[in-house]
């Protein structure tokens, strides 16, 4: 599986030792989207498009990203069987998980870069299985997003989140939501740099060390309880997702600048397909 990496001339690269959850913290505070330079766009000049590390000075412009949502749901006999038997082919992704907390409940992973997916097909397919009952509350939505630094835009924005989360070799997930406060988003562009330097340094040594992997969404307007991201971290064991959350809390983003984090869903995958 590549990794990721963070380069010294500001692109990041895969394929280098830094694996997933060692920028993530930065990703958190770069923009989604951002006013053309080059004359492209639409009315009054916005321009939606991914845009990623300039190639051969010349940026590079993508106009479609990867859409995840995660559902829990229980059911009376409801199995991780029936689960993928129903959504197969439903969505360019499919994840079932064992939830760690309840015995009778399931987290059901989609993914797709059609948003009509969820509700064209992943929809009917869950609703076709009687009895099915989905834990509002455990509901995440989001879009991957560029941060402008990205040395291959396409990777970036779709492929990589999906090997993330279909490597058998890193079955278990903490999937979680998280909104920052107004006051972080005030501060100068030189005070947020040290304070996401702080945090993702962190990440990048459990990255590295192949202990913790993340996915990373924005979810503005998307999220029912007014989040600003949700965040996958995927890894082998499970200790090392929960000790990463343990390390990042003594962050002064994470102690000053997150005015909510959670709930979050642990599981383990025991069902992965995907639909080219």
């Amino acid at each position: 599986m590549p990794g990721v990496g963070f380069k010294a001339g500001g692109a990041y690269q895969k394929g280098s030792v830094c694996h997933g959850l060692g920028w993530e913290a930065l990703a958190l505070y770069l923009p989604a989207m951002s006013q053309s330079e080059d004359g492209a766009g639409g009315a009054g000049g916005l321009d939606l498009r991914e845009r990623g590390a300039a190639i051969d000075g010349a940026p590079q412009y993508l106009d479609h990203r990867l859409f995840m949502q995660l559902l829990v749901v229980q059911g009376p006999g409801l199995t991780a069987e029936a689960l993928g038997h129903s959504l197969a082919g439903s969505a360019r992704a499919v994840v079932v998980y064992e939830d760690v907390n309840d015995p009778f409940s399931f987290g059901v992973l989609t993914a797709s870069t059609q948003p009509s997916t969820f509700v064209d097909a992943v929809r009917p397919a869950l609703r076709s299985l009687t009895g099915l009952v989905i834990k509002n509350e455990m509901t995440m939505f989001g879009r991957a997003y560029s941060t402008g630094y990205e040395a291959d835009l396409e990777y970036w924005m779709v492929r990589r989140p999906l090997e993330t989360v279909l490597n058998p070799a890193w079955p278990w997930a903490v999937w979680y939501p998280l909104r920052r406060s107004g006051q972080f988003e005030r501060l100068e562009p030189r005070d947020k740099g040290g304070i996401l330097r702080e945090h993702a340094e962190i990440g990048k040594k459990y990255g590295a060390a192949d202990l913790a992997h993340d996915v990373r969404l924005a979810c503005h307007g998307l999220d029912a309880n007014d989040n600003d991201f949700v965040i996958g971290l995927i890894g082998k064991e499970l200790h090392p997702l929960s000790h990463v959350v343990q390390h990042m809390r003594g962050t002064r983003q994470t102690s000053e600048y997150l005015v909510k984090l959670g709930p979050f869903f642990v599981g383990r995958a025991v069902h992965r397909s995907e639909t080219p």
